[in-house]
């Protein structure tokens, strides 16, 4: 095993960020959440040109046909970012799912729409009960408990739900299972879009998680009481070390998660799952301490909604419990584990 990424890799995600630093600013976050659909104007199609959209899908199609190894990287950004774009449930688990599991007809019919842009893909984990940004696709990936199935948007409907994230835009799905929606009937296609899933929430925890900390290092070496910066008492400079820490162990889990789910192909299938559960429940643990800490050293007032801070707490909140929490991953380990 060779976890380390090639210089193409760490110059791909580079390119990335400068993408979202430019197009993807703090202001444009926040201006989302009055969009109708919650989406950023012109920044979709920005992501199709580059690629992004297509980066897990076949050359045949239009695709970069890489792997989830490349992608992992760009997860993390987006998570950095606050990217409101359902990109990860588009290119990082509707489009693999259907590449690996879909007939022929089905993935022709939407693999290229797909990865030019023109189709948005949604997906709903087996674990919650909402699907994000359901309004906006065109194509929406469910499940029951052993079956996937490919819902046209023109045969469900989308109820908009209350979420603690505004952009984040949840919708509870009624929907009616059908042979000609069928995608799958394998509980390996459920278990690995839960997988993709987990792991793409918990790579852009480690982004959120990492924005987070930045933040607030900036915020406590520039605020000052008593004549010095908060930032020198030893306090909430351990504070900030526990947080740097948890990020530190949390990124190997899931560069590692991702490595295996890159090659399946010589795996067993529940040590995938294993390692994919470890990597979300240390991210979602390393993401609620960024938060709490965050909170705590901007004094709370980080909370409102003045602050950009409160977009990124948000954001960490809701990846921290959305395709499992940290318990319901935890289960799954030492389920795995007991049954070795």
């Amino acid at each position: 095993m060779h976890f380390a990424f090639t210089p193409e890799q760490i110059l791909f995600a580079d390119a990335f960020k400068d993408v979202l630093v430019r197009e993807c600013p703090p202001s444009a976050v926040r201006s989302s959440c009055e969009e109708l659909y919650g989406r950023i104007p012109g920044l979709w199609e920005i992501f199709a040109e580059t690629g992004l959209l297509g980066v897990l899908a076949p050359e045949l199609y239009g695709g970069l046909g890489m792997s989830t190894c490349d992608v992992v990287l760009l997860l993390e950004e987006l998570g950095y970012a606050g990217c409101p774009e359902p990109v990860s449930e588009h290119a990082a688990i509707a489009i693999p799912i259907l590449c690996h599991y879909a007939p022929q007809s089905l993935a022709e019919e939407w693999l290229g729409k797909a990865v030019d842009g023109s189709a948005v893909l949604a997906a709903g984990s087996p674990t919650d009960a909402f699907v994000l940004a359901a309004d906006r696709a065109d194509l929406a990936l469910l499940c029951t408990n052993r079956e996937v199935y490919a819902i046209p948007a023109s045969t469900y409907f989308a109820t908009v739900q209350s979420s603690v994230d505004r952009t984040r835009r949840l919708f509870r799905i009624d929907w009616l299972p059908s042979e000609d929606t069928l995608v799958c009937s394998d509980p390996s296609a459920v278990q690995e879009l839960m997988d993709r899933g987990a792991l793409a929430a918990a790579a852009q925890a480690v982004g959120v998680g990492r924005r987070l900390l930045d933040m607030t290092v900036t915020y406590v070496a520039e605020r000052e009481q008593f004549g010095k910066p908060v930032g020198t008492n030893q306090a909430v400079k351990h504070q900030c070390s526990n947080v740097a820490i948890a990020l530190e162990f949390a990124a190997p889990m899931v560069y590692k998660a991702a490595w295996v789910l890159s090659h399946g192909e010589v795996l067993d299938s529940a040590d995938i799952s294993t390692d994919v559960s470890m990597a979300k429940a240390v991210a979602s643990d390393a993401v609620d301490l960024a938060c709490r800490v965050a909170l705590q050293c901007h004094g709370a007032m980080g909370y409102t909604n003045e602050y950009d801070l409160q977009l990124w707490l948000k954001r960490g909140w809701s990846l921290s419990a959305s395709w499992g929490d940290a318990a319901y991953h935890r289960q799954k380990v030492g389920t795995r584990l007991l049954t070795c």
